[in-house]
């Protein structure tokens, strides 16, 4: 065995030092997300966590192009995934695999904590905000309430206005409508 590793035996390492560290890990599964398609050499899927070793023994290099690669780079930037791509264009020993995969895995392990402690931040941030602008809808209720109060009482003074007779500026005037419309409805029945 050659001080070198061959792609194999570094996804094999790979796959190990990952499982060691809590990943479950599935070996050359299609990615097939952000516009970019290939195999990846692990990937762990629920926590989106994985590897690729680039290598001309299975022309990998034609398999993520340039392009690909920074479009991952990006989703990695905003957190949506962590890969950890090898390019055997410098050989390496398994010893500095090792160390390279283990500083990768440990920034993952800290931006997955960062994740973690800024989620319950944001959700509070956003509870804090909810309540300001449920104070600016119970302000516009109140207002609507006195909007449709201020409607009710014109409707009901246009309402009585209607009812009242043309002299009803005076009691007098309705009890003698009044009545005359009990004397009206007495000389019906009879």
């Amino acid at each position: 065995m050659s001080e070198f590793l061959s792609e194999t035996e570094g996804c094999d390492l790979l796959a190990r030092l990952f499982r060691a560290r809590g990943y479950a890990i599935a070996r050359n599964m299609l990615f097939r997300e952000y516009g970019v398609e290939f195999h990846v050499d692990g990937w762990d899927a629920k926590k989106r966590v994985g590897f690729e070793f680039l290598s001309s023994e299975d022309d990998d290099h034609d398999d993520l192009n340039l392009s690909e690669y920074q479009t991952l780079a990006a989703a990695q930037q905003r957190g949506e995934l962590a890969l950890f791509i090898i390019d055997e264009v410098e050989p390496l020993s398994a010893a500095d695999l090792a160390l390279q995969a283990n500083e990768f895995l440990d920034e993952a392990a800290e931006a997955e904590r960062t994740r973690r402690s800024d989620g319950p931040t944001r959700k509070r941030a956003a509870l804090k905000k909810k309540p300001a602008a449920g104070k600016a809808s119970a302000v516009k209720k109140k207002v609507v309430a006195k909007k449709a109060a201020a409607k009710k009482k014109t409707q009901a003074a246009r309402k009585s206005a209607k009812k009242r007779p043309a002299s009803a500026g005076t009691k007098r005037a309705v009890k003698k409508t009044a009545k005359k419309t009990v004397k009206k409805k007495a000389a019906k029945k009879r």
